[in-house]
C-alpha cells in the first residue's frame, strides 16, 4: 500500500472510515486480518458519534489512510500534556493487512505527535492476551512499561491492557 495517502480525517470521511474500523475489529471480516479483537470481544468497537470529537477537540488528531479515495485505514493521536501523546485506534482493512500501511500509519502518527504536539514520547495500550500485537510494536520501538490498566469496558472474564511507550526524541 505504498500509494496509499494519509491525511487528517474530516467530518465526511466517517461514514466511510467507520465500518472500515468496524471490520478490522470486531465481527467474522476482521479474521481475514491479524490484528483483529473477533476472538474476543462481540458488539461494535465504536460509532460516528464517538469520532466526531475528536476531529474539533485541539488535543486529538485523526488520520485516514486513503487508496484513492476510499478510507482503508486510520489511527488516533491524543495529547495527554507533558511531552505524552497517545496512538490509538489503529486499524488497516482486514484483506490490506501485512502490507506495510500499519508501519506508515504509525510513523505518520509519531510525525504528527512530535510536530503538532510537541511530544517526546507516544504511549499505547494492547489488550495483555494480544501478544502477537504487543511483538509487532516492540518490534517498532514500542517497550512495555510493566504498567497493567483495566480495559475500559467490562467484559467478562475482565481484560487489562499492557502499557507501552516509545521515546520520540
Amino acid at each position: 500500500m505504498s500509494n496509499a495517502t494519509i491525511r487528517l480525517a474530516a467530518r465526511d470521511d466517517l461514514p466511510r472510515l467507520h465500518p472500515v474500523i468496524e471490520r478490522a475489529y470486531r465481527g467474522d471480516s476482521a479474521r481475514a486480518g491479524w490484528t483483529h479483537e473477533a476472538d474476543l470481544l462481540d458488539g461494535t468497537r465504536t460509532d460516528i458519534a464517538t469520532l466526531e470529537p475528536s476531529l474539533a477537540n485541539p488535543a486529538e488528531r485523526l488520520l485516514v489512510a486513503l487508496n484513492g479515495d476510499t478510507p482503508i485505514g486510520c489511527v488516533q493521536v491524543t495529547d495527554r500534556g507533558d511531552g505524552l501523546a497517545y496512538l490509538g485506534l489503529l486499524c488497516i482493512e482486514p484483506t490490506l493487512q501485512t502490507a506495510g500501511l500499519g508501519k506508515r500509519l504509525i510513523d505518520a502518527a509519531e510525525t504528527l505527535a512530535r510536530g503538532t504536539f510537541g511530544t517526546s514520547a507516544m504511549e499505547m495500550t494492547v489488550i495483555e492476551n494480544r501478544v502477537e500485537l504487543i511483538a509487532y510494536y516492540e518490534r517498532r520501538g514500542y517497550v512495555r512499561t510493566g504498567e497493567r490498566r483495566d480495559f475500559p469496558v467490562a467484559v467478562i472474564p475482565p481484560f487489562y491492557m499492557t502499557v507501552l511507550v516509545k521515546p520520540l526524541a
